[in-house]
């Protein structure tokens, strides 16, 4: 793919603590543009990152046809540029443009697109352990209008930033709440799809669950509010009688890719994994008699993230004495291993630029 480029004057590089990073406030010099209208996406450029001019009448702004993707480079051991499942990004992409009717961006320009900009900003790339350079897709009806259909015209940007851990806790482990009376989704409904009504959904419930101490919220499912679906940013793994359980995909769930990550390295293993619906009076139950010795959440932005403590209609669980256990560690060595280039990938999981 022929890439046109216009780069800054002057890098703003130098602005960057990379010693103190944190997650999504700085984004690097350049970011990806490609615009579809007539049917058509246009000749791709990349531009100087930098603000886009939009009129209050944008019609995503006020009805949500929008998607987005989050995926990750990494500085190797040997100094050159790792970028994870670049190719399940893009499929999910393209799953989540047809589900709210945006054009879908092809999987090799995805791909090639999140490559250029990488190379062109790979100065961006961290290399202390546990930080990346995250990457942003996104893809949004850009007509302006007022009234409730499919738009004619899209833009796709691509925007990175240099990032460190997600969660203020870092490996260590969070606790977590229950949704209570909140639902994230439904049958039927945006829930495998990443758009950002389904981030709108959980704002207010995961910013009252801070303010009672806890990191993130656990949505159970919408009907019954019973099975456990997942974390509000992560999908949801239980270790118990040392078979990896993990809530099955029905519709209402992402597909996430670190998710499918840990059930080819867990089935690489020998490890038994279901996938299965899995209610929140099992998990509280399985993790009081002892059953269940542990339980993570998984996604690009934590990688794993093991869960200490869950809270659910006034009692509280606390798992494996409130410490990482063995099978979370051992993913995030391994996953982290292969994206830092210190360990081989025998699942082609990398793409090297």
């Amino acid at each position: 793919m022929k890439v046109k480029t216009r780069k800054v004057k002057k890098s703003r590089i130098d602005e960057v603590d990379f010693d103190h990073l944190k997650f999504g406030e700085m984004f690097s010099d350049h970011m990806f543009r490609m615009d579809y209208t007539d049917g058509k996406w246009l000749e791709p450029e990349i531009v100087p990152f930098g603000p886009i001019e939009v009129l209050p009448s944008l019609s995503t702004l006020h009805y949500g046809q929008t998607v987005f993707e989050g995926l990750k480079a990494f500085r190797s051991r040997d100094g050159g540029i790792n970028i994870f499942r670049p190719d399940k990004h893009a499929e999910r992409m393209m799953h989540s443009c047809e589900r709210v009717c945006i054009p879908q961006v092809g999987k090799d320009i995805f791909v090639d697109a999140v490559e250029e900009l990488v190379r062109l900003d790979q100065a961006w790339v961290p290399s202390a352990r546990g930080t990346a350079l995250y990457i942003r897709p996104l893809a949004l009806a850009m007509e302006s209008y007022i009234g409730v259909r499919v738009a004619e015209s899209y833009s796709f940007f691509i925007m990175t930033s240099p990032v460190a851990a997600y969660f203020k806790e870092g490996l260590n482990p969070v606790k977590l709440m229950t949704s209570g009376e909140f639902v994230r989704s439904c049958p039927g409904g945006l829930g495998e799809a990443k758009t950002a009504a389904n981030y709108a959904a959980s704002l207010f419930p995961a910013y009252d669950a801070n303010r009672r101490g806890y990191a993130q919220v656990i949505w159970l499912d919408a009907l019954e509010g019973k099975y456990v679906d997942e974390v509000g940013t992560m999908n949801i793994c239980f270790v118990k009688d040392d078979t990896l359980i993990t809530p099955s995909l029905e519709g209402t769930i992402l597909p996430g890719i670190t998710r499918d990550s840990v059930l080819q390295l867990a089935r690489h293993w020998g490890m038994k994994v279901e996938e299965r619906r899995i209610s929140i009076d099992e998990v509280m139950a399985s993790i009081k008699d002892g059953s269940m010795t542990e339980a993570f959440g998984t996604g690009t932005a934590a990688v794993i993230s093991p869960i200490g403590e869950i809270y659910h209609k006034g009692e509280t669980a606390i798992i494996n004495d409130g410490r990482i256990g063995p099978v979370s560690q051992k993913l995030y060595d391994t996953i982290t291993g292969i994206q830092y280039g210190e360990i081989p990938d025998p699942f082609g999981w990398i793409h090297t630029v």
